[in-house]
Formats: structure tokens, C-alpha cells, sequence
């Protein structure tokens, strides 16, 4: 297993369909960019940069989490909260360094993990979702599973565009529903919860753990400890 050097400058972003978070090693605060549905690859790429050269930051490697689906560290899929031109897209040529390419809640389920089987559910503009089984992160796209006897998905209920057509009370019971259902359903030791909208679900589920968005950034970070 080959170490990576401790004086490696990371750059981490957390692509998001609200908001691009980034943070660099030894930077105390992130940097927010809003993003939107005309967000493209490119164009993340030259607001990531330009936010970083005007606050002084330097990096050696990047960590990127996207919310879509990556295999091999390639995107596949062009995600559904932002804009076109993601699939397949060089980000390492993009950056001129080397980038760590994942999906935005594997990366943040990587942060928080402290063994065995864990379910990682991201409450936020979607639902993200991720196991990870003794170490290993396996990245799912659970937020897309048709639900109930609708056409529609489970992130259709419970992510931001579903709250804002149910309403709180409604967006609450079907959230609860769902957490209980893949908890089981992936048989998950421990379950924890993410993302802008999970400080509102009360009752919180007995034996989860919440997490904030800095969990994203020590996932990206934890990413470049080791190859």
C-alpha cells in the first residue's frame, strides 16, 4: 500500500445541485458556489477554479464528489439537479493535477464510517445513497427506486422538490417510511443521516447517526491517505 506524502496539498469539492461546497488542505473556511441546472462539467470547472485562485488557495491533487452515477472514476450519467456535459468528462486534464473522482454521498459516507455495515443517506436537493461493507464503499443510486405504486421515485418524495410540492408534514412521513425501509433492506448496522434537510427529520430514527456536510470534506480528504 503506498502512503501518500502528509505535505499533499487535497482540494475537495462537494458538487451539489444547490451548492458546490470546496475546501483545501489547511483552510479553516469552505467556499460556497451556487449551482444550478445549467450547470455544466466545464463551467464547474472554471468556478472552482477562478474561487480558489482569487482566495490564494494551491493543491497538488483534487477530490471531487458529484452527484450522479461514476464507474471506474468516470461519470456515466449526466446528474439530474445540474446541467449537461459531465459524462465522461477529463476533470484530471480539467484541473492539471490528479483527481479522485466519486459520487458526492460515497464520498461523504467515506468521512463518516467506523466499520462494519453502514447505510449512508443524504437528505438534501435529492436522496443520496451509499453502503459501505467492511471498508469497501459501494456507491448506490437508491434515491431512483420507483416508489410506492407511482411512476415516481423515492428522491420525487423526500428530496427538495418533493418537499416543497408535499409540504413538511407529509415530506416528514414518507422520509421516516423510507429510512426504515432501506435500513432493513440493506441490513445495516449502522444507519447514518446527511445532507441540508436531516436536522428536520424528527423523530430522529433510533440508533442513526447525523451528520453534517463536513463529513463530505474529511471523506475527500480521507480519500488521498492512502492508494
Amino acid at each position: 500500500m503506498a502512503i501518500q506524502k502528509k505535505d499533499t496539498r487535497v482540494l475537495v469539492i462537494d458538487v451539489g445541485g444547490t451548492n458546490i461546497k470546496i475546501l483545501a488542505s489547511g483552510v479553516e473556511s469552505r467556499i460556497k458556489i451556487p449551482s444550478d441546472k445549467d450547470m455544466s462539467a466545464q463551467r464547474m470547472v472554471d468556478k472552482v477554479i477562478a474561487a480558489t485562485t482569487e482566495a490564494g488557495w494551491e493543491y497538488d491533487v483534487v477530490s471531487l464528489g458529484v452527484p450522479c452515477v461514476v464507474v471506474n472514476e468516470q461519470v456515466k450519467k449526466d446528474p439530474i439537479n445540474l446541467g449537461v456535459g459531465w459524462i465522461d468528462f477529463d476533470f484530471a486534464k480539467a484541473f492539471a493535477c490528479p483527481v479522485k473522482l466519486i459520487n458526492d454521498a460515497a464520498m461523504q459516507a467515506y468521512g463518516c464510517y467506523k466499520g462494519g455495515t453502514m447505510l449512508f443517506l443524504g437528505f438534501g436537493t435529492g436522496l443520496g445513497t451509499t453502503l459501505i461493507a467492511d471498508g469497501t464503499i459501494i456507491p448506490l443510486e437508491g434515491g431512483h427506486l420507483p416508489y410506492e405504486k407511482t411512476k415516481r421515485s423515492l428522491e420525487d418524495y423526500v428530496g427538495k422538490e418533493g418537499r416543497k410540492y408535499l409540504g413538511d408534514e407529509k415530506w416528514l412521513k414518507h422520509s421516516l417510511r423510507i429510512i426504515e425501509a432501506l435500513r432493513h433492506a440493506f441490513c445495516a448496522t449502522d444507519l447514518v443521516i446527511g445532507g441540508g434537510n436531516a436536522e428536520d427529520i424528527k423523530p430522529f430514527p433510533k440508533g442513526a447517526r447525523e451528520v453534517d456536510n463536513s463529513s463530505a470534506f474529511a471523506g475527500g480528504f480521507r480519500l488521498w491517505e492512502s492508494e
